[in-house]
């Protein structure tokens, strides 16, 4: 990917491989060097991202064409601050345990930042930081986390096709055939499945 012709998508979404270290889980995490995954990687494994116009969301003409193609009839809104999520403490700590769900997750951050966390095809951990303006989509079967960073908000957009089901299996769940689907479709050519247990 050339820095020229930069993807504006970078100015709101960023990845990169974490290290190990068990630190305050809203810090960067940034492995040394710094190992950067650009957003076509993230493609690879399933997650779709676009930037669109946060300050504009009602009558976004973008959004609304989203939505149509991929059938999003649900929305609302989270908002993830300690001040405005009741339970926060024990919220943030699921947030942060790593399951899948048997849907699309799909995240559309509005104000704010967070890091949404999934895993490479070798089961390793890639850090993806979305700020206002920037929209993800998690396929459906993919292991993943997430945690505000330190400035501590988020307000995100949920879509959903039809009446939302935000169920978290917690890993491991690999018997459900939404995961064995991702499997095939994402992680066929490294053999996937066998992946590593992760710690709890």
């Amino acid at each position: 990917m050339t820095m020229g012709s930069a993807d504006k998508r970078e100015e709101v979404i960023q990845a990169w491989y974490m290290d190990d270290c068990d630190e305050d889980q809203r810090l960067p995490h940034h492995r040394e060097p710094k190992e950067y995954v650009s957003l076509d990687k993230l493609a690879e494994l399933g997650v779709l991202s676009w930037r669109l116009d946060a300050d504009n969301y009602e009558n976004d003409e973008e959004l609304k064409k989203i939505r149509e193609e991929r059938g999003y009839s649900y929305m609302d809104f989270c908002e993830v601050c300690p001040e405005k999520l009741p339970n926060y403490e024990e919220k943030i700590k699921n947030f942060f345990e790593e399951h899948l769900h048997t849907d699309e997750e799909i995240r559309y951050c509005v104000a704010g930042s967070g890091y949404f966390d999934v895993r490479d095809h070798n089961d390793k951990w890639i850090r993806v930081w979305v700020k206002k303006g920037g929209m993800i989509v998690l396929p459906a079967g993919i292991y993943h986390r997430f945690t505000l960073d330190t400035d501590n908000y988020i307000k995100a957009m949920r879509l959903f096709v039809g009446d939302p089901i935000w169920t978290p299996y917690n890993r491991p769940h690999d018997h459900l055939p939404a995961r064995k689907e991702y499997i095939k479709n994402f992680l066929r050519e490294e053999g996937g499945g066998q992946a590593v247990d992760a710690a709890a």
